[in-house]
């Protein structure tokens, strides 16, 4: 089944989610509810991936995908020395060390080996667009492939390298920005990224950024995307592994707004506005680097349920997201999405 006619049967794709809130339980659920799930390989071993696709394929999942982060260029040594200082103070206050700035690609390799041998019905990629011969490997064991673009421009380079479609990501969107060099990246209103970027290239179109709702399905339908991606609408479901205390944050009334942050990772990234994003308001452009030094410090807010030290992903319609099961959250968007006159 060709990339187009898989969104077509099913335009509600869930968003992929690093760092643990991305389960094969909610990938299978997406599934059964008529979806497409996605499992996050960022961050996790090519083993702990390996495990993730045999666990979605034993729970029945038919249509799913494995997301990778695309590796980036060298960090500047003085950016990640000055970022390093700075983040003394959180030091003492979490009671842990800073981490070592790494500089990884994340497995890169083993990891499309692993996606070309277990031939994933759908490889997507952020950050930026992998080679052709990458993409042409995928293709040649029937999986289709996807880019997350945050521009025109980026979608014209992903479509000439032969990605079979694109994920645009409006500046609403949670978690990272996918944008190809973030420091000149896209910073646009979804509905107006869908128009740009469904009129520059031919493939189909996924839109993602601050979707909560059905009626927000058919705006960006509507405006010429194949398909929906949602992320922080699953972030609460009990088949999320987001942090309980992370979970419970989307739905406290002392977290009122997103911001866009760089402190945590070295890379932009949406997420509730806390202790930590109002006091390190520094954009270093240093990613993995940056992630490597802040990972034991967010370890230790998590242990300690310091929301004011966690990395709250989240994007801007953060507080209409439920606690309901994977499936009922699909159901209620069809449901939605039919009373504003369009079908999923």
């Amino acid at each position: 089944m060709s990339l187009a006619e898989l969104l077509r049967e099913r335009p509600v794709v869930q968003a992929p989610m690093a760092g643990g809130s991305s389960t094969p339980a909610l990938a299978a659920a997406v599934d059964r509810a008529g979806g497409i799930g996605h499992l996050a390989a960022g961050y996790l071993s090519p083993d702990a991936v390996r495990d993730q696709i045999r666990r979605v394929r034993e729970a029945g999942a038919e249509a799913f995908g494995v997301n990778v982060f695309v590796p980036g260029p060298s960090s500047d040594p003085a950016t990640v020395r000055a970022h390093r200082l700075r983040l003394g103070s959180e030091s003492g206050r979490q009671g842990a060390a800073v981490g070592e700035p790494v500089h990884d690609d994340d497995a890169w390799e083993a990891k499309i080996d692993l996606l070309v041998e277990a031939a994933v019905p759908v490889a997507g990629f952020t950050f930026d667009c992998p080679d052709a011969a990458v993409l042409a490997r995928l293709r040649a064991v029937g999986t289709a492939t996807v880019v997350t673009v945050t521009t025109a421009e980026e979608a014209r380079t992903a479509v000439e390298r032969g990605a079979d479609g694109v994920c645009a990501q409006g500046l609403e969107a949670g978690g990272h920005r996918a944008s190809f060099d973030p420091v000149r990246g896209g910073d646009r209103p979804l509905l107006d990224l869908v128009a740009d970027v469904v009129a520059a290239v031919d493939v189909p179109v996924i839109a993602a950024g601050g979707l909560m709702t059905g009626e927000g399905i058919a705006r960006v339908l509507g405006a010429g995307a194949a398909a929906a991606q949602l992320g922080t609408a699953f972030l609460r479901c009990p088949e999320s592994g987001a942090n309980p205390a992370h979970k419970a944050a989307l739905a406290d009334p002392a977290f009122d707004r997103t911001a866009v942050t760089w402190a945590f990772t070295g890379r932009p990234a949406r997420g509730l506005v806390n202790r930590f994003i109002t006091e390190h308001p520094e954009r270093p452009y240093a990613y993995p680097d940056v992630h490597h030094m802040t990972k034991p410090l967010r370890a230790a807010a998590a242990r300690a349920g310091d929301t004011g030290g966690m990395a709250l992903w989240a994007g801007q319609g953060f507080r209409l997201a439920s606690g309901d099961p994977a499936g009922e959250v699909v159901a209620r968007l069809r449901r939605e999405a039919a009373g504003a006159g369009v079908r999923i």
